[in-house]
């Protein structure tokens, strides 16, 4: 068999299936080469025959299952984008992870990749809900992979609120599927500018179960906390290859259901903001960058909720940017994790002097995320940007953003590399990172500059790319917006700068913050208690009222049927004739007067 007709054959499966087999041989693996052939090797091949032969909009392979027609692979320039960054964030993830040896989190960072990039390749509902369940399943094994008590209790929390999810968008799905006859995704909604968005009615009892279940795991506020509170409780591994995938796949899925739908622009604005008061008080430097992530898929949220070409694009871009930045520096916090045992900023400072290339990769990843021209996150968040300051009424929602955009810089941006690597001096001084996280950390850096000078190949690979290419040619590097973002950036070191100086700034102290979270972990058990006591004496009155009830009830039914009753004593037959001649007197004057 040639090797055309090896990847004929490859590129007609699901590229999920590729990182799940690879998860089989990580699984078993014993030596460090066999690892890497699994960890590298599973998504090189991947993308190989992900974008061999570049097919777009085309279902690859139907199936029939159980009378259900299924699509298992249908890829198209949405799909194609985001896989690239899933296929990226595996590769790096398992260069990262080659220092540690950990079959149970090797095989279970290959199934939840493959997984998600099984779910955003999947060409019917059916298959999409199978693969997103088997990514939660997989995703919850990395939080328990720690082995710890915080981790094996946020990891039940994560379990809980993923699989409520999970739930919601079965039965949504289900219910979608029937109403319409069918779940092929191609079939359930028309082509929108060449590209199919925007499919599902979120008004019919379906949609609305989809679009919480997605909701739920795109971190939408108030049912954000699984995010913030399962990153910080993993290994040095387990964040960067748990922040790649679940928040990025319901983006895809918000695109690819619910583009245009207006509530979505509020919610994602949401989103951007409110996470930058918490980051900014958050002692753990992991946790900070769990909010910010809360925070970054907010603007893709917010861009799929605007629903034009621009907008979309900026989502698309800005969702394998986040990945490879984010990932980027959740590397650095891993690093120090490994070598410090912490990543409290309260016990840390000073590490630059004996880690100085996680440093300088800590300091591209935080002038990314930060949006600093020539650098992944301008090239992506300026679409954004501008498809809202462009859209009509949105001068509320820019501004909200262009707010949020100031906190990223302040907490993801200056906070994490400062309070880090410089600030005060923690007295510590560990070893470098090892040499696979390095290599790691400097593909990733490398690929945020690649991004930020040289994205044209980046938009071409957008999901409308003329328009993206049309944007990179007349408004991308235009003085306008490189002045904007400039002054936005110089304005909130100098904010920064200031509120340090007078010790203005909250001070990093060991502690929890107090979030939505308190509702379960700590007001869920408190209101029990609370709640029962007025429930029993609630009970002891309505226990009493029911006993005197059921009381009269008795001596009623004892008048009425016992030998010794009233109904049963004997009357004079002189009372009785009376009384008969009463009613009759009275029946005689009612009938009179009708």
């Amino acid at each position: 068999m040639t090797v055309e007709r090896l990847l004929d054959l490859g590129a007609a499966i699901n590229p999920g299936f590729h990182l799940i087999i690879a998860a089989l041989l990580a699984a078993v693996a014993k030596d460090t080469f066999t690892r890497a052939v699994a960890l590298i090797g599973g998504p090189a091949l991947a993308l190989l025959v992900m974008l061999y032969p570049p097919v777009a909009g085309v279902e690859v392979s139907r199936e029939m299952f159980l009378g259900f027609q299924l699509s298992l692979y249908r890829p198209d320039s949405l799909s194609l984008i985001f896989g690239l960054g899933f296929v990226l964030a595996a590769a790096l993830g398992g260069v990262y992870s080659l220092h540690r040896r950990d079959r149970m989190q090797d095989a279970a960072g290959l199934v939840y990749a493959g997984s998600a990039l099984g779910a955003i390749f999947a060409g019917d509902l059916i298959t999409l809900v199978i693969f997103a369940e088997v990514a939660t399943v997989a995703s919850a094994l990395l939080v328990f992979a720690a082995r710890t008590g915080p981790a094996y209790h946020a990891g039940l929390r994560f379990l809980t609120i993923q699989f409520a999810a999970g739930l919601l968008l079965t039965a949504g799905a289900a219910l979608y599927g029937l109403e319409k006859g069918t779940f092929l995704i191609a079939d359930l909604g028309g082509l929108w500018n060449g590209l199919l968005v925007g499919i599902v009615d979120p008004a019919s009892a379906g949609g609305m179960l989809i679009f919480a279940g997605v909701g739920i795991k795109a971190a939408f506020p108030l049912v954000h906390n699984w995010l913030t509170d399962s990153y910080p409780n993993t290994t040095e591994t387990g964040a960067v290859v748990l922040s790649p995938y679940t928040t990025t796949m319901a983006v895809y899925l918000l695109a690819r259901f619910f583009a245009g739908y207006d509530p979505l622009i509020w919610i994602g604005a949401a989103m951007t903001v409110y996470p930058v008061f918490f980051a900014v008080m958050e002692n753990d430097l992991r946790k900070v960058l769990a909010y910010s992530t809360n925070n970054q898929i907010g603007f893709m949220v917010c861009a799929v909720g605007i629903g034009s070409t621009l907008s979309i694009n900026g989502a698309a871009a800005h969702a394998v940017a986040h990945i490879v930045f984010k990932g980027l520096l959740f590397m650095t916090m891993g690093a120090i994790k490994l070598r410090v045992g912490t990543t409290k900023a309260s016990e840390l400072g000073g590490l630059h002097r004996t880690m100085p290339w996680t440093t300088l990769a800590c300091l591209v990843g935080s002038v990314s995320i930060s949006a600093l021209p020539f650098f992944a996150g301008y090239t992506s968040k300026t679409m954004i940007m501008t498809a809202a300051e462009s859209g009509p009424g949105m001068l509320i929602v820019w501004l909200m953003l262009l707010f949020a955009s100031a906190g990223v810089l302040e907490h993801s941006g200056i906070k994490i590399p400062f309070m880090a690597f410089f600030s005060h001096d923690s007295g510590k001084r560990p070893e470098e990172a090892p040499f696979n996280m390095l290599l790691a950390m400097g593909l990733s850096a490398g690929l945020c500059l690649v991004i930020g000078i040289y994205p044209g190949w980046f938009y071409a690979l957008l999901p409308f790319p003329d328009q993206a290419l049309e944007f990179l040619a007349q408004d991308l590097v235009s003085t306008a917006h490189i002045i904007q973002q400039l002054q936005l950036l110089v304005f909130a070191v100098l904010a920064f700068m200031i509120l340090w100086r007078l010790k203005l700034y909250p001070a990093e102290r060991p502690g929890v913050i107090i979030d939505i979270e308190w509702l379960w972990r700590k007001g869920a058990p408190e209101a029990g208690p609370a709640l029962a006591k007025p429930m029993r004496a609630g009970a002891r009155i309505l226990a009493g009222l029911a006993s005197i009830v059921i009381g009269r009830m008795q001596m009623a039914a004892r008048q009425v049927f016992a030998s010794d009753g009233l109904v049963s004593r004997k009357v004079p037959l002189s009372a009785t004739a009376i009384l008969a001649l009463c009613i009759l007197g009275l029946v005689m004057l009612v009938s009179l007067f009708q």
